[in-house]
């Protein structure tokens, strides 16, 4: 042992040789390292349940603003498709493959920028199902979601007319517009109806895998295979006919042409907008919930097997 005076002082005595202790160190086995596994469908199921109660519970304005971002959202995901599917000499399959690409832009937009999509919302029903949110609360917020859409979708449809884009590659992405725009309102009830049904649960399973994603990528990536589907299989997606029909309404100066108000609102707007409801509250959202909310297991019972 040997003396050694510290502070004030005072003797102190320690054994030759010991080595002051240092605070613990953590070794690289204790640090917790962020996972980049994907969500489990189980985890997938409470946090689309959690975020349709949170969805329910917004007021009324930000709602409604939210809206409208998602209605310019898919506008202009919608123009995006319009442009890069004229004229592309590929033969109607291919073209229709790059069109759906495209308008993948508004449903990214939506989902990782932020905003309130009727069809999206269609998963709330999830957490009604739990009775987490009520009837009341869940069709408020569809139709504070859906007039939102159909703002932000009409005003981007107006302000594209403005810029004139229709004129670009000598008229024919005006021409392309407008195509769409007459087949979209020749559909019959039923078909309208199916083709929205088909649409939604395709959106709906976009939306639905976007919560198994942990980064920005992951989302991107979930998202574009079932909305290119869609698109490329001609289905009906109500927001986004919120802005393909008045393109061609505004191109036609709204009177003495193919395409009416009444034709979009009843022949196309009405059924889509119902087999929507179909397809993405009831074959998707509701399902889910019946398979991974239903009667939810105790801790410790695992999940349900599904491949």
């Amino acid at each position: 042992m040997r003396s050694e005076h510290g502070m004030g002082g005072r003797p102190c005595t320690r054994p030759y040789g010991t080595i002051r202790r240092l605070p613990d160190v953590p070794t690289a086995s204790a640090v917790v390292s962020p996972s980049f596994d994907p969500y489990t469908p189980a985890e997938m199921a409470e946090r689309v349940e959690a975020g349709g109660a949170a969805k329910a519970r917004l007021d009324f304005g930000r709602t409604f603003a939210l809206g409208v971002l998602a209605g310019a959202f898919i506008g202009l995901g919608a123009l995006f498709s319009t442009v890069v599917g004229t004229e592309t000499g590929l033969g109607y399959g291919p073209t229709r493959l790059l069109m759906g690409l495209a308008f993948a832009l508004g449903l990214i937009l939506v989902v990782v920028g932020g905003a309130e999509l009727f069809t999206g919302n269609n998963l709330i029903v999830m957490a009604w199902a739990e009775r987490r949110v009520t009837t009341f609360a869940l069709l408020r917020n569809w139709v504070i979601v859906y007039a939102g859409n159909f703002a932000g979708a009409a005003a981007t449809a107006f302000g594209v007319h403005l810029s004139g884009i229709h004129s670009l590659g000598s008229g024919k992405v005006g021409q392309t517009a407008l195509a769409i725009a007459v087949t979209k309102v020749s559909l019959t009830w039923g078909q309208a109806f199916f083709r929205g049904v088909f649409c939604n649960a395709l959106v709906c399973l976009a939306v639905w895998l976007s919560f198994s994603a942990r980064s920005t990528t992951d989302k991107i990536l979930c998202i574009i295979f079932p909305i290119t589907a869609f698109v490329a299989t001609g289905f009906e997606h109500s927001s986004a006919n919120m802005y393909f029909v008045p393109v061609g309404l505004l191109m036609e100066g709204g009177a003495g042409g193919s395409i009416t108000w009444s034709a979009f609102v009843l022949r196309n707007l009405v059924p889509v907008t119902l087999g929507n409801v179909v397809g993405g509250g009831a074959m998707v959202g509701l399902v889910y919930w019946f398979i991974y909310l239903r009667k939810r297991r105790p801790p410790g019972d695992g999940e349900p097997s599904v491949t």
